[in-house]
């Protein structure tokens, strides 16, 4: 082996360290960004499913001076910082069902691969051929060490089944790569909090190492001392390194702590609304404490099946969004259930502006973009076209307050505004077919 260089856990394992310990120092997280004078854009995409009801949803007015609907009404305080976009198509057509093509396209802007899953009457399909966009900022955001996290993106979920399968993905780290959203907040916890106590064992290895150090240099070759410098350098550095986590978990704002989770809460249906709760709090936290800039919150899945009993519904969501219009007491349950949808994004919305900003001015807010979205326009129908998405928040820097209408335009012109907003310009996004009419115009 060549002694002019050596990986991090070589020299561990040539210092003769355990593999615990080789373990907890190769492994440990790295610092949060550092501040830059950047501003720090965010992006959570939020999905709930199986369509909305169009009458109740869209505002009739555009521009400035639009109204707001009976679902849309819990977002009413965010009105300055909203923007709902209407007349944006996913036009992609090709194998699986409308489900499996709404959720499967709906981030990526590309086709489903051919496959074996089956659903409604189309043919079966498989996952997505593309990154999704979430993915994608996130990727171009690693590459960039003044925009470098330490997870890079977070997906959370709520309530999503177990089996994988087209319906229940919505975010692809590439062609055939489903990314699974985490929806047990406990395991949430753990993988963003669970490396403390590692920390605290690894600070306890490096007290001593210095000390031994110092003792073998004296029977040590000169070839070995340098060996030996370098890594009593390495221990130095990763000592700093833990000094000054520290110190930043101490002057954190208050709202920048690790939040502290009710025990004991099963994943079942009856506990749907505290579980989403769990996950605001989680999912805010982390973004304060710069784990992450992108995130998705993915609400059960397409063709999700929660029961609302706590809004008095005891039918199945899905089940409920095939009904008729006709069908008035469906009609009325469906807006309450989107309408609590939009209740969960306005908690959302809530935290991150009552959260000040790190080292800033202003709230979480005011540099982090919600986007509210959905599989289907429409349960009944499962129209693609007119799919819902609602921006709340400042992160992307345009012009809020507004409701706009794109007149049809294929929604991956709207996933290549994301990149451009995000400062990653892109000549399309997904399937380029969708894409020549370039970015949304008239945003800023």
């Amino acid at each position: 082996m060549n002694k002019s260089y050596f990986s991090r856990r070589e020299l561990l394992r040539k210092a003769g360290i355990s593999a615990l310990g080789a373990h907890l120092l190769c492994g440990l997280p790295g610092l949060s960004a550092a501040e830059t004078g950047q501003r720090r854009q965010r992006l959570i995409f939020v999905f709930s499913p199986n369509g909305v009801i169009p009458k109740h949803f869209w505002p009739e007015q555009q521009g400035k001076d639009f109204d707001i609907k009976r679902i849309l009404k819990p977002l009413e305080g965010f009105r300055d910082r909203m923007m709902t976009m209407h007349g944006l198509n996913n036009q992609l057509r090709g194998d699986g069902d409308g489900h499996m093509r709404g959720i499967g396209c709906l981030l990526t802007g590309i086709e489903l691969f051919p496959g074996d899953i089956q659903g409604g009457s189309d043919t079966p399909a498989g996952w997505s051929k593309g990154i999704s966009v979430d993915q994608h900022i996130a990727n171009r955001l690693q590459e960039n060490e003044s925009t470098q996290t330490r997870f890079g993106s977070l997906e959370f979920g709520v309530m999503v089944p177990d089996r994988a399968d087209t319906w229940t993905r919505m975010s692809y780290a590439g062609p055939n790569q489903p990314m699974t959203p985490i929806d047990n907040p406990y395991r949430m916890f753990d993988r963003l909090y669970g490396q403390t106590r590692n920390r605290e064992m690894l600070a306890s290895v490096l007290d001593g190492l210095q000390a031994d150090f110092k003792r073998m240099e004296s029977k040590l070759s000169k070839e070995d001392r340098q060996f030996l410098q370098r890594h009593a350098t390495l221990v130095r550095e990763l000592e700093q390194d833990l000094q000054k986590e520290q110190a930043a978990a101490k002057n954190r704002p208050t709202g920048h702590a690790v939040p502290q989770l009710p025990p004991n809460i099963e994943e079942q249906n009856e506990n749907m609304p505290l579980i989403t709760r769990m996950q605001i709090d989680l999912l805010v936290s982390s973004l304060a404490a710069d784990f992450a800039r992108v995130a998705t919150f993915q609400i059960t899945n397409s063709v999700g099946q929660p029961r609302m009993k706590w809004l008095e519904i005891d039918e199945g969501h899905h089940t409920l969004s095939h009904e008729p219009d006709s069908n008035e007491d469906a009609y009325e349950k469906l807006i309450k259930i989107n309408t609590w949808y939009a209740e969960q994004v306005a908690l959302l919305a809530k935290r991150l502006d009552e959260t000040p900003e790190p080292g800033g001015e202003g709230t979480m807010l005011d540099n982090t973009t919600i986007v509210w979205t959905n599989e289907l326009g429409k349960g009944n129908s499962h129209t693609r076209n007119n799919i819902p998405f609602v921006l709340v928040g400042g992160g992307m820097g345009w012009k809020m307050g507004r409701a706009m209408d794109f007149g049809g335009t294929p929604h991956n012109r709207l996933l290549m505004s994301f990149c451009h907003a995000m400062g990653h310009t892109v000549e399309s996004f997904g399937n380029p077919k969708f894409c020549k009419d370039g970015v949304l115009t008239d945003l800023t």
